[in-house]
């Protein structure tokens, strides 16, 4: 005799799902604020136009969010799993890409989600 198997639908399977962020490792997921994905990476650095310049007006590293403001004027909240936090301190200048969510300090390029 054959049991029946039940299936989670995708939909519900999905929702199950947890980033390895959560779990204290490297993330696991490309949503915004965690991994950069090499394509938004590559769009990010072939749109010159879309980075602004700003100083970075507070930090939150329990939650991971990095407070910017821009040089028009606009604060920003950004939020990132990578540890972008924690490579920043008030004052330093960033550049924020606005159409592709990536926040570059110095070299280091993360994928941001607007808090």
């Amino acid at each position: 005799m054959t049991t029946h198997r039940t299936q989670l639908s995708p939909v519900l399977a999905r929702r199950a799902v947890a980033c390895m962020c959560d779990h204290g490792d490297v993330c696991s997921s490309y949503a915004p604020g965690h991994a950069l994905h090499l394509i938004q990476a590559r769009l990010a650095s072939a749109t010159a136009a879309g980075w602004t310049d700003a100083l970075v007006s507070g930090v939150d590293r329990a939650s991971g969010i990095v407070r910017v403001t821009t040089l028009d004027g606009d604060t920003l909240s950004l939020w990132n799993a990578g540890g972008a936090a924690l490579e920043v301190e008030p004052g330093q200048p960033v550049a924020v890409h606005t159409r592709w969510d990536v926040l570059a300090i110095g070299a280091l390029r993360y994928n941001v989600a607007r808090a």
